[in-house]
Formats: C-alpha cells, sequence, structure tokens
C-alpha cells in the first residue's frame, strides 16, 4: 500500500508540472555545492583615481575606480565565476534587475542578468545620464535619460558580456553579464563565490575578470556535497 500511495503521489506532481508549467528548480535534485575565493597572484596596484569633469555636485571631485577592487586578504571583487558548458534554464529573479545611476557610478559595477530579462535602469542623481551599451548578441541600447525620468527599461536576450557606459560621464562604466543557465555569481569583497545545486559530475568553473581576463579549473561536484576551489588572477 505505501509503494503504491508514493506511486500516486509522484504521478500527482508530475500532473501538476504538465497543467501548470511548473518547473523543478535545475540541478536541485541530486547537485552540490561550489564554493571558493578569487584571489589577486603577487603585489596588488595602489587603487586607480577617477577625474570628475562635470556635474561635481552630485558626482564629487574624484572618484575610486571600480576596475580593480582588491582587498586586504588579496580578495578581488566584481569577478564573475560560472561553469562553462552548463545546461539548464535560468532562473526567474525574485525582483526585477536593477541598475542605478547613483553618484555618477553604476551600481552594482556587474550585474547578472539571466538572458530575456528586462532590467530597470535608475536614475538616482537628478541629473542627465545617457546609457550606452556595447554588445554584439544583443542589440545595442543608446538612450538618454533626464533627471526626471527615474527609470527606463533594456532587455537582454541573449548570454554576453555587455560593457556599459554613461556618454554624458566618460568615467562611468559598468558591466551586464547576461547567463542562461543557474550556475554563476560575482565575488563579494573578499574574492568569495558561492555555486548552489550543480549538477554532480566533472565541470569546467572559469573566472573572468574585466582587467585581469580569464582563468578555468576542473572540479568534481559530489551530490549533496560542497567542493572547494582557488583561482588566481594578476597583470600579465
Amino acid at each position: 500500500m505505501r509503494t503504491r500511495a508514493l506511486i500516486a503521489v509522484s504521478l500527482i506532481g508530475l500532473l501538476a508540472l504538465l497543467l501548470f508549467g511548473l518547473e523543478p528548480r535545475a540541478g536541485a535534485q541530486g547537485g552540490g555545492t561550489v564554493v571558493g575565493e578569487v584571489k589577486y597572484q603577487g603585489t596588488p596596484p595602489a587603487p586607480g583615481m577617477l577625474k570628475v569633469t562635470k556635474d561635481t555636485e552630485v558626482c564629487g571631485k574624484e572618484k575610486t575606480s571600480s576596475e580593480l577592487v582588491v582587498g586586504p586578504d588579496k580578495g578581488i571583487q566584481w569577478a564573475v565565476v560560472s561553469v562553462t558548458g552548463a545546461k539548464g534554464s535560468p532562473p526567474k529573479p525574485a525582483k526585477k534587475p536593477a541598475l542605478d545611476q547613483k553618484g555618477c557610478e553604476f551600481h552594482p559595477h556587474v550585474l547578472l542578468v539571466p538572458a530575456g530579462a528586462e532590467v530597470d535602469i535608475l536614475n538616482s542623481d537628478g541629473v542627465l545620464h545617457n546609457i550606452h551599451t556595447f554588445s554584439t548578441a544583443n542589440a545595442p541600447f543608446n538612450k538618454s535619460q533626464p533627471k526626471f525620468k527615474k527609470v527606463i527599461e533594456a532587455k537582454f536576450d541573449k548570454p554576453e558580456i555587455v560593457k556599459v557606459k554613461c556618454d554624458v560621464h566618460g568615467w562611468m562604466g559598468g558591466w551586464v553579464v547576461v547567463m542562461d543557465h543557474p550556475w554563476h555569481a560575482v565575488t563579494d569583497a573578499k574574492g568569495a563565490f558561492k555555486l548552489e545545486n550543480v549538477p554532480a559530475g566533472k565541470h569546467k568553473v572559469e573566472v573572468w575578470h574585466e582587467t585581469l581576463g580569464k582563468v578555468a579549473k576542473e572540479v568534481e561536484v559530489k551530490a549533496g556535497a560542497e567542493t572547494r576551489v582557488a583561482f588566481e588572477l594578476g597583470k600579465k
């Protein structure tokens, strides 16, 4: 009787998937976790400084560059870690992705976006900005955003690393990284990252950084277990 009951529950669950279009979370069954750090190899350079030439009452007079941010323990922030060649639907975000312009900087500096998602581009500064993306797989986006227009929308359909600039404030730069699978992350201020529900098996895990390039390692993920991996990047 117990076996029949389990079969009945399974059939009901399958029927729900078919009727309501529900999808199980990719990699949730039998998956593992990949955690680690991305660190700078050698002696980190001093933080770069950017001269502010316009709207100084809002933007300030000088900015610390976000192109290469290295913490006290050499952890690199804003590096993108992903499983290459992965097959799985990108997750639907709990809330709409947003790229804010605040203090004449892009926040976050690197925004992860699932393929096909719309992004809110915010103007929290109350000055004129002009959003300009540089891409090949996705249609380039180039729109003026006056101070009264607090939100405009952009859509990114295909996986790609997209450069974002402001044509009004030349020092402003950021990135929108579009992924078509769920196994990716951006490193935090300590260079740490975590990839959850990665399917069991051997995978190639790649790190991309805007100024330091790419590096990859092969890892073996075991179901229900944590796999640790460390990366080092440096100037060539």
